[in-house]
């Protein structure tokens, strides 16, 4: 009898369907000569800390470092999971032959690879490794197993990741929450969610001690166009209102007129990471929510394995796509260019190169039935993705534009596009095509060489703004591109391909940081909690919260996988490491402790007035012309997260509005002064006595300056105050 074990049920019953295995037992499937059985995800787990030595089930710094001369493995302690293994063990012991069907991946080779060790397997084992759960590609697969030790170097590194998590993780939360912590509180460190929250944490911090910076920018309307001087900055008013006199009363010249073709490719396939972006942007959907969702359409065989890493198809999947293309009829007008015809096969498609265990994900051809709205919708953007890649470029004409005035060089750029190719195919998203109207189709009239004519120059005030609040989507892309971070260049090269963490893990991570009360929704972005800022600050070593450590592991790790480094070599270096960790900690003396959030901190954050990150604005844009044109300032500030650990000395200079003005009868009674106790309302200009003045509706946000009347800092969230200039 040949068994095989699934990771969940609703694949194990694809698999048997295909197999004719059709008779229903308790745990198992049987027929035409095999049983198809299945585990719930992970059945086994390291052990605990107690179970190697009774002693190290007290937490103790004297204790540590914990590592066990020899780990081991054991059965989740629950009562399904127990009664399933049993059953897996007994087909086991009976077995002539066993097809590992896990998940096609680091952690699907683990979690089976356990179950079959702690069940006592002796018989040989094949490898099923597939990347649908259509019937043609678990026929193929069947088709073409493999030995499992093909697979020991995959199994190794998953081992070796696992080790080193449990080893890393329960000395350093073990460590840390015993020097620093308070309340009975836990801080849980681990090897990828401290540097994904020190990422939370840095930017907060940026946002927070940001100065904004002042300079002006000249610039002139010319036939209803905007021309901006190619001078740039200025960094004094004095300066650019010496460029200004220069240009006034001066007849504008066309210098010079270019016309250049251009093409955009189609944007690239979906990897996991860019699924769960676009779904954040699009939708709102958490990281997890997506992953979720992907997996289901999965397991539902409408589209392909989604825990992948890489955006590009192998060569062997192209003869398939037509087919593909085929069965999805119901886009209509958008398949029927690409039906009957040879589909184009571009490098920046397929390349065997770039892809490894999985291909980028796209729809198995399978008819989308049965889904909820969120899966549509998922379903919609990999699909169209998919439909897309096989369309032309899109084609457009960039305009450029010089004139002058006296020795005053201006330059304006217009973009038409020409041939929307690709296009088409997202013409239904709305918010997109406004998107690009605005920001890309912006058509210039007719200009000659040498014709004049007035204009109206002005000099704009404006200010540097602070880098943006991570939401979970520009996270996500900041975890993914962690070499960013790192200066050495092989570290990079390892970082490029998994950053922090893994694709199926990065979600799970987020939603950690979550449970464990390090960070909290403000709306759409991440921020910090007093926990969560007061926990980095107090790691000292920095190979705990940067990408670096991440960077060593991953590299090491995928040298093992690809049998170019030694598994023991990591683990002594992994002991090594944690015992000088805590040597290091144990022997701080500053009697510092990390302040404990709960939830019901939290419900109070949420149900009083919200300071988030996108309440302030931006330093009012002034004007200096003939010809003013005011526009109201953009919504970014720092979000207002008070820890009652920030030092009292000397803060960063960061004036903003003194508390203790009021509007009375909403008139300015005093000339403002900026103050520096108030760190996270926007900085004011002092020519104009309003701007900056608590707001007396909400009495939350401030006055900011529009373009016809005075109005709140939070209109976005609702706040109706408004003043016209000429009351």
């Amino acid at each position: 009898m040949i068994v095989c074990i699934a990771e969940k049920p609703s694949v194990a019953r694809e698999i048997a369907n295909v197999l004719g295995a059709t008779h229903t037992h308790q745990g198992y499937i049987e027929g035409n000569g095999y049983q198809v059985t299945w585990t719930f995800g992970h059945l086994c787990e390291l052990k605990e800390p107690h179970e190697y030595n009774e002693l190290w089930k007290r937490w103790d710094v004297w204790d540590l470092p914990i590592i066990p001369a020899r780990y081991g493995i054991r059965l989740k302690n629950d009562d399904g999971v127990q009664k399933q293994f049993a059953i897996i063990q007994q087909l086991m012991s009976q077995a002539d032959e066993i097809v590992n069907c896990g998940d096609a991946g680091q952690e699907g080779e683990l979690i089976q690879r356990w179950v079959m060790q702690k069940a006592g397997a002796k018989c040989p084992v094949k490898r099923l490794w597939i990347s649908s759960l259509t019937e043609d590609a678990i026929r193929e697969g069947f088709k073409s197993l493999k030995d499992q030790s093909e697979y020991q170097s995959l199994y190794e590194a998953g081992l070796s990741r696992a080790i080193g998590d449990w080893t890393l993780g329960i000395n350093a939360t073990r460590l840390y929450t015993i020097k620093y912590g308070q309340k009975r509180q836990v801080l849980s460190i681990g090897r990828v969610q401290t540097p994904t929250l020190a990422l939370i944490v840095n930017r907060q911090q940026e946002i927070e001690n940001f100065v904004p910076q002042q300079y002006w920018i000249l610039s002139t309307i010319y036939r209803d166009v905007t021309f901006n001087a190619t001078k740039g900055k200025f960094m004094t008013q004095e300066e650019g209102q010496e460029f200004l006199d220069k240009v006034k009363d001066r007849p504008f010249t066309v210098t010079d007129v270019s016309a250049k073709k251009g093409t955009e490719a189609p944007p690239r396939l979906y990897d996991l990471t860019s699924l769960q972006v676009d779904c954040n942007k699009k939708y709102s959907y958490s990281a997890d929510l997506t992953l979720q969702l992907i997996q289901s359409l999965y397991e539902k065989k409408i589209t392909t394995y989604p825990r992948v890493d890489t955006t590009f198809l192998s060569d062997d999947i192209y003869p398939k796509c037509p087919k593909i293309i085929e069965s999805m009829r119901y886009y209509g007008p958008l398949v029927e260019p690409l039906i009957g015809k040879k589909l184009p096969k571009s490098k920046k498609v397929f390349d065997n190169s770039k892809v490894t265990d999985h291909h980028a994900i796209i729809p198995t051809g399978m008819p989308p039935q049965g889904l909820t709205d969120m899966e549509k919708r998922v379903f919609d953007l990999v699909a169209r993705r998919f439909i897309s890649v096989f369309y032309p470029d899109c084609k457009f004409l960039t305009t450029t534009v010089l004139g002058k005035v006296e020795d005053v060089e201006f330059k304006t750029t217009g973009k038409q596009i020409t041939d929307p190719g690709w296009r088409v195919v997202y013409a239904r998203d709305k918010k997109d095509e406004e998107e690009k109207q605005n920001d890309e189709e912006r058509t210039l009239p007719e200009y000659t060489v040498g014709e004049s004519g007035p204009h109206s120059p002005m000099l704009s005030e404006k200010w540097t703004q602070p880098p943006k609040p991570y939401t979970e989507a520009t996270l996500l892309r900041a975890m993914e591109t962690a070499g960013k971070l790192v200066d050495n260049e092989e570290l990079r090269d390892a970082m490029k391909e998994n950053g922090i963490g893994r694709p199926s893990t990065r979600a799970a991570i987020i939603e950690t940081l979550f449970k464990r009360h390090y960070i909290r929704h403000e709306r759409k972005n991440l921020v910090a909690t007093p926990t969560g800022v007061e926990l980095i600050g107090i790691i000292h070593e920095e190979l705990l919260k940067s990408a670096e450590l991440t960077g060593i592991w991953e590299k090491k790790l995928r040298e093992i996988e690809h049998k170019k480094y030694d598994a023991r070599t990591f683990i002594e270096e992994l002991k090594q490491m944690v015992s000088e960790i805590v040597v290091t900690v144990r022997n701080d003396h500053s009697n510092r402790f990390v302040t404990a959030t709960t939830d019901e901190d939290l419900k109070k954050k949420k149900s009083s007035p919200k300071k988030d990150a996108t309440d302030g604005e931006a330093k009012p844009k002034k004007t200096t012309s003939r010809k003013s044109k005011k526009k109201d300032g953009d919504q970014d500030a720092a979000p207002d997260v008070a820890s009652p650990t920030q030092p009292s000395g000397p803060q960063p200079a960061n004036p903003g509005v003194d508390p203790t003005r009021m509007v009375a009868g909403f008139q300015p009674t005093h000339t403002i002064q900026p103050a520096t106790a108030a760190p996270h309302i926007p900085i004011v200009s002092n020519d104009d006595e309003w701007v900056g003045l608590p707001c007396p509706v909400c009495k939350t946000g401030v006055i900011i300056k529009g373009r016809t009347a005075y109005g709140c800092s939070r209109w976005k969230e609702g706040c109706e105050f408004r003043r016209p200039y000429e009351e």
